[in-house]
């Protein structure tokens, strides 16, 4: 999402400049209209998509709903985030599935747009799915183009049909029938074909595809567009489409740091749905669009749902489930600590991850400081331990934890660290798992929660002896007197200390002598 970077950070100033106000005034709703402009265009949104946007949003920004609206400011927020949802094109559109397999997936674009390493990434999501994809090579111009997507192939775990060396030599479009009659004998139920690119759209680039598209009557068309060339992805999305006709359309480096707001006018100039976005280099870098969750990420409201999503596909139900019971048996290990991050590391990137929290826009540079290897490291240094070590950290003398030390290639206050920490997490998912609420270094238990030390309850039958003293009887008496009710004895209500009340100066037993009837001497 660090393409749209700037885009979200301009938007969620401007909209919250206008949190502060309880009434929304025309001048109000037309500064914001303004600066929105601004933004977008500053982000190489097509000017026509802009003047729709801001035209739509000023109308309802300025209409009853807002007017009427309790909180007017969150209200023009909402306005804002439904129109983005609607110029990324509304609802999901999935994948457009044969009536009798093998379903036919053909990629076009421009090179240098990511195609074959897409061919992949599209390749083991559609595994990961449960079906069987076939991938055919027919980017026989570009050199080694055969080459590396028979890497990406193994990488993906996906078979690949390559008749031909490539490198200017065979026939793209007989690659690709033959390619389709392939997976058809071998029951593969999808067929995915990668074909040239070229630097600028020519006529021989189309020519090429348009008769690949002839030859093999595909069920998707996929536009695969780099999300950072700018307004050049607009003039190419619409050669491609007068040329190819494309379905669908996939964005590309989305985690690049260009303006890359020209991926936002695609579906509106087009009007062609977005199909996936493609997040970064690695093969699990990629994911269906979703209109309604990218535009959450870009007013930095967050993506939840991806967020959960990522998660489940990565932790094992049954793991979680002995893990809980090893913690409320007291029986956590540092082998259950390791193999929990390790699940961790799989749902993906965790600075991606933590970047899908609302609000997390706000602290960009923390994020972008956050240091992934951290967790390398912890591995490496319980991966150093011995069996007995993991199960028993107290058996971590000294001269155990500078061998740990100099076998992770870490320090001994590395070590220090790492277990301490794990004593602490150990202890507070035991206390969660006992219904109770963890108490976090620093802070005091939580009033009303429990957790807290238990006051000392006095012994049956044992009240406070009285002094013998009628002097200091008196005293006594004064100071619970004097004490609000409710307060305790070791501090004041507040937790400030342990002050209590006041001691009574003479004139207070003078009074009192009065009451009880009898001198103190």
């Amino acid at each position: 999402m660090a393409t749209f970077g700037n885009l979200s950070a301009r938007l969620t100033d401007t909209l919250k400049n206008l949190r502060s106000k309880g009434k929304l005034s025309a001048s109000d709703v037309d500064s914001t209209v303004r600066e929105i402009r601004r933004a977008l265009l500053e982000a190489d949104v097509a000017l026509d998509v802009v003047k729709e946007f801001t035209s739509k949003v000023r109308e309802r920004a300025l209409g009853d709903e807002v007017n009427q609206a309790l909180n007017p400011a969150q209200q023009v927020v909402q306005i804002v985030n439904e129109e983005l949802v609607a110029i990324l094109g509304g609802e999901q559109r999935r994948l457009q599935f044969a009536k009798n397999p093998p379903t036919i997936i053909m990629l076009a674009g421009l090179q240098g747009a990511g195609k074959t390493t897409l061919a992949g990434k599209l390749a083991k999501w559609l595994r990961d799915q449960g079906h069987t994809p076939l991938l055919v090579a027919c980017d026989l111009q570009r050199p080694n183009a055969v080459t590396q997507l028979g890497v990406v192939a193994e990488q993906a775990g996906a078979e690949i049909f390559a008749p031909e060396p490539g490198n200017g030599v065979g026939d793209p479009v007989q690659v690709a029938k033959r390619g389709v009659a392939e997976a058809r004998s071998k029951h593969y139920d999808f067929v995915i074909i990668d074909t040239a690119g070229r630097l600028g759209v020519d006529a021989e680039l189309m020519r090429q595809a348009s008769d690949i598209r002839k030859a093999t009557d595909p069920d998707e068309v996929l536009f695969v567009i780099d999300a950072m060339i700018g307004q050049d992805a607009v003039a190419t999305a619409q050669a491609f489409q007068e040329g190819v006709d494309f379905t669908g359309v996939v964005l590309t480096k989305l985690d690049g740091d260009a303006r890359g707001g020209a991926a936002l006018s695609i579906r509106s100039v087009t009007g062609r749905p977005i199909l996936f976005a493609s997040t970064g280099e690695g093969l699990n870098d990629f994911e269906p669009f979703h209109p309604d969750r990218m535009a959450s990420r870009i007013l930095d409201l967050g993506d939840i749902l991806t967020l959960i999503e990522q998660a489940q596909s990565a932790f094992n139900e049954d793991e979680a489930r002995k893990v809980a019971e090893k913690i409320s048996q007291d029986a956590f290990t540092l082998d259950d600590f390791l193999g929990q991050m390790q699940q961790l590391r799989k749902a993906g990137s965790l600075k991606k991850m933590m970047g899908m929290l609302p609000g997390m826009g706000k602290m960009q540079s923390q994020l972008d400081n956050f240091d992934e290897q951290e967790i390398v490291h912890t591995e490496a240094i319980i991966q150093s331990m011995t069996k007995a070590e993991r199960e028993n950290p107290k058996l971590l003398n000294g001269s155990r934890r500078l061998r740990i030390a100099k076998g992770s290639g870490m320090t001994v206050t590395d070590v220090n660290q790492l277990v301490q920490r794990f004593e602490q997490a150990a202890k507070m998912m035991k206390t969660v798992a006992r219904g109770g609420l963890p108490q976090i270094p620093g802070m005091g238990p939580v009033p009303g929660m429990g957790g807290g030390r238990k006051k000392q309850q006095p012994a049956k039958g044992k009240g406070k002896r009285r002094s013998g003293n009628p002097a200091k009887r008196a005293q006594e008496a004064a100071g619970i007197a004097a004490k609000p009710a409710g307060a305790s004895e070791g501090g004041s209500g507040f937790g400030l200390g342990g002050g209590g009340a006041a001691q009574p100066n003479e004139e207070d037993l003078a009074k009192l002598q009065q009451m009880l009837g009898k001198g103190l001497r």
